[in-house]
């Protein structure tokens, strides 16, 4: 049986991260004819161009970008498994590559990661917020924070809690357009979207019946914290997590309607690459957010 070539796959998996031969070469400390070499003879044995070349630029092709995505899982592993077998190994040390939310990771993700640097001084955090949905093994995420219900996939997942939504309106709003008493009458009024969460906005009754509604109406954002200022100027109705709208129905800016009706709930995941072999660095962290966001 004949072995994998694995030099050519880390080598491989540098070169798809970089977007460039030169690149790799830096970044692994090898030359980039090496590098060349190792690109060229995977792709001679797989039987697949992996990179289409051209002077200016070097993208993955067709068939190279799933394979990108094995390699870099290949690498991430071997890593882990000598981290595992170093003496000391047990103490986390080394940078851990966290994505979450980004009204949830400024509010509530970002003081938690401040004490975990406390209590963890040899592990270095790179935070990435952004409310797109980032693909955690082609972007090379250690960890993920996910709030949305999850298709299958090959990650693994770990549903920490509920977070509770609240349909909202400003109090001018309502005294204009009246206060919807059942989702249906969500049609007649304005909408403000959340791009991000795909899907029509469920809702059920205490006789357990279920309404869903489209949202329509003058405004949609990839981010929940940018429809406030319509909210609270009067523009529609939205439905928000409470870590958004707290402050404003707090303040009496917002008020909550069709309570009634709860919203369907919403989980927070934590989100890890499908291998369950991890860095201690890794496993220290998903303890302490598991720990700090679960109730």
């Amino acid at each position: 049986m004949r072995l994998p070539d694995l030099e050519a796959w880390a080598i491989f998996a540098a070169v798809a991260e970089q977007r460039s031969f030169s690149g790799a070469a830096d970044a692994i400390g090898l030359s980039k004819a090496t590098v060349s070499k190792a690109v060229s003879r995977l792709e001679t044995h797989l039987g697949v161009s992996l990179f289409h070349r051209t002077s200016r630029r070097l993208a993955l092709t067709e068939a190279g970008r799933p394979l990108a995505d094995h390699a870099a899982r290949i690498v991430a592993e071997a890593h882990a498994a000598e981290e595992a077998a170093r003496v000391g190994a047990s103490v986390p040390s080394g940078r851990v590559r966290l994505a979450a939310p980004m009204s949830f990771g400024v509010k509530n993700v970002a003081p938690i990661v401040a004490d975990f640097l406390v209590a963890h001084p040899q592990v270095e955090i790179e935070l990435h917020l952004s409310d797109a949905r980032v693909d955690i093994v082609a972007e090379g995420f250690d960890v993920a924070l996910r709030i949305a219900d999850l298709p299958d996939s090959s990650l693994r997942a770990r549903r920490l809690c509920s977070v509770t939504t609240h349909l909202v309106a400003a109090p001018a709003y309502l005294a204009r357009h009246g206060i919807p008493t059942h989702p249906a009458q969500l049609g007649e009024h304005r909408l403000l979207g959340y791009t991000n969460v795909t899907g029509p906005w469920r809702f059920r009754g205490r006789d357990g019946a279920e309404v869903s509604v489209r949202a329509q109406g003058p405004l949609a954002a990839n981010s929940g914290e940018a429809l406030v200022p319509a909210l609270e100027a009067g523009l529609g109705v939205a439905r928000l997590p409470g870590f958004i709208v707290g402050e404003s129905l707090a303040a009496g800016r917002l008020v909550a309607i069709l309570h009634d009706w709860t919203p369907a709930p919403i989980g927070l995941h934590l989100l890890t690459p499908p291998s369950a072999l991890r860095p201690a660095r890794v496993d220290a962290l998903i303890t302490f957010l598991t720990e700090r966001l679960r109730d």
